[in-house]
């Protein structure tokens, strides 16, 4: 897609998210129903699919012929588009359905497996994020940028608990932060220098990680396994190993810390 015809996406793609919030945030209000799908007993809300259908009717229309994967659609990657709309309607549907408000909406549109724009939004906090592929970050319109620095005392980190007790072993005076149940709202964090750094465990989905990775990216930030290898998205498996997220130079120490141990993360 050209870059003047990506760039023109941003203030139509904040609309639609804020339209998509509000519909949550109206059935969050009534009495909603939730289930579990799936051998993983993931959770599902009337939210989760009516955000999904209204996201679908949105964001085809603004990039006709683009394909379409989301966390509530049947089926696996559509690896017949090589431009793609990969959607969480609600990540986080455990917060969600608790009524916290770390839950997000996330939505990219992903060429040749990488994202070209993204737009994550958390409408309790009424925080949005945008990100146009070499175009920088915002949140609520104003330019965002990853920390700088390498160093790893003091770096204020969110993960898994598992994850930061293992990893406090190997860097001392590291500060484990509160749980942010949105995986893409942690991430997000990091690219807005609220986090040092957040780890992702393995089993996470293209829908949860694709809008956050292009929002650490343009933030001067990097997402990656632990061998430092970028993610490719809509491939064969929609699901991803164990992650890390930090400011360029940070991210590479932590990668130099984790690479050899990946197997006590596993």
């Amino acid at each position: 897609m050209p870059a003047n015809e990506t760039s023109a996406l941003r203030a139509p793609l904040e609309a639609v998210m804020r339209e998509a919030g509000a519909l949550a945030r109206k059935t969050a209000q009534g009495a909603f129903r939730h289930w579990t799908k799936g051998e993983d007993r993931s959770p599902v809300s009337d939210a989760d699919i009516a955000v999904n259908d209204l996201l679908h009717q949105r964001l085809t229309a603004l990039a006709p012929g683009a394909g379409w994967l989301s966390e509530e659609t049947e089926g696996s990657a559509d690896t017949t588009h090589a431009l793609i709309w990969i959607v969480d309607p609600i990540d986080g549907t455990r917060a969600f359905i608790s009524g916290r408000a770390d839950w997000s909406i996330s939505t990219a549109l992903v060429e040749d497996g990488r994202p070209l724009v993204a737009a994550l939004y958390a409408p309790v906090s009424e925080e949005i994020f945008l990100a146009v592929r070499g175009a920088g970050a915002t949140l609520n319109g104003a330019p965002i940028k990853a920390n700088d620095g390498d160093g790893l005392r003091g770096a204020k980190i969110a993960g898994p608990k598992r994850y930061l007790d293992r990893f406090s072993n190997l860097a001392e005076g590291t500060l484990a932060q509160p749980k942010v149940h949105s995986l893409a709202l942690r991430l997000a964090r990091v690219a807005q220098g609220a986090l040092d750094a957040a780890f992702a465990s393995r089993g996470s989905h293209d829908w949860d990680l694709a809008a956050a990775d292009l929002l650490v990216h343009e933030a001067g930030g990097a997402l990656t396994d632990f061998t430092g290898r970028p993610l490719k998205y809509n491939g064969s498996q929609a699901v991803h190993g164990a992650l890390i997220a930090a400011g360029q130079a940070r991210h590479d120490a932590l990668i130099g810390l984790v690479r050899d141990r990946r197997a006590e993360f596993a």
